[in-house]
């Protein structure tokens, strides 16, 4: 019978050696793993940015062509119109302004007289105004003793309010001349704020008011709106509140529920 060679004993240099070489095995395995987690978690972070840029395009394309949102900071629209009312303000109708250009997509409406309008005016780059529309291309529009005439006729306007303020002149009125009616005493001409015209609107501009007369700078002063510079149709206040007030957080305990989703007219 054969016998049996006894085992060979593993020596300590060999040991060394296995421990070494399972340790790099090891080191492998886990920079592999490590390398799958980081290249998952960057796919991650990828698909995040492609979703919040998506979410940013949409956002800008909304806000610019479609809806728009404004605030009111001043008495020129009262009572139609309060300080501390936020509007949605409708810019598809007219067709949203293209960023950095004069031109507009189109609109499925042309502005309507007696619409209120957010707009860029000319007289400032430093905000936007919100006025009512009341003179459109080719119509003739003066006033006489406060009372606006379109065409020949006086206007209904339940909306206006009007103050206790005196008639004044202002140098501001000058640019109507230019856009007197033909009959009209050019040389004689002497506008103020409660009498001035006839006007005859040229194409492509709009005639602007304020609701409250006597508080409003509008189109008596600054002149004549071009069409271009309209930015949308205000169609709803969304949210109210008492902005005048001194009471602590008025935005919360001086609300105005009644005014709330109200329509504009």
């Amino acid at each position: 019978m054969s016998k049996e060679r006894p085992k060979r004993r593993t020596t300590s240099s060999e040991r060394v050696a296995r421990e070494k070489a399972e340790k790099r095995s090891a080191g492998k395995g886990g920079a592999g793993e490590r390398a799958g987690k980081g290249e998952r978690e960057k796919a991650g972070w990828k698909e995040n940015a492609i979703s919040l840029g998506i979410a940013v395009v949409f956002f800008l394309i909304l806000r610019t062509f479609v809806l728009q949102t404004f605030f009111i900071t001043s008495g020129s629209m009262e009572d139609s119109l309060l300080v501390g009312d936020f509007l949605v303000v409708n810019r598809a109708g007219v067709g949203g302004r293209i960023p950095f250009t004069n031109a507009h997509v189109p609109g499925y409406r042309d502005p309507q007289r007696g619409d209120v309008l957010v707009f860029d005016p000319p007289h400032t780059d430093e905000f936007r105004l919100v006025k009512r529309l009341i003179g459109v291309p080719g119509d003739r529009i003066e006033m006489r003793d406060r009372l606006v005439y379109l065409n020949g006729e006086a206007l209904d306007e339940p909306y206006v309010r009007h103050g206790p303020q005196a008639d004044d002149a202002n140098p501001m009125m000058s640019w109507q001349v230019a856009h007197l009616a033909p009959d009209v005493d050019r040389a004689n001409y002497r506008p103020t704020r409660d009498n001035w015209g006839p006007l005859v609107i040229p194409e492509g501009n709009y005639f602007m008011l304020g609701d409250n007369r006597e508080q409003s700078l509008d189109s008596r002063y600054w002149g004549l709106l071009e069409d271009w510079r309209v930015e949308g149709t205000v169609s709803l206040i969304y949210f109210s509140y008492n902005r005048r007030s001194y009471r602590p957080f008025a935005f919360i305990r001086e609300v105005r529920w009644d005014r709330i989703f109200n329509g504009v007219d």
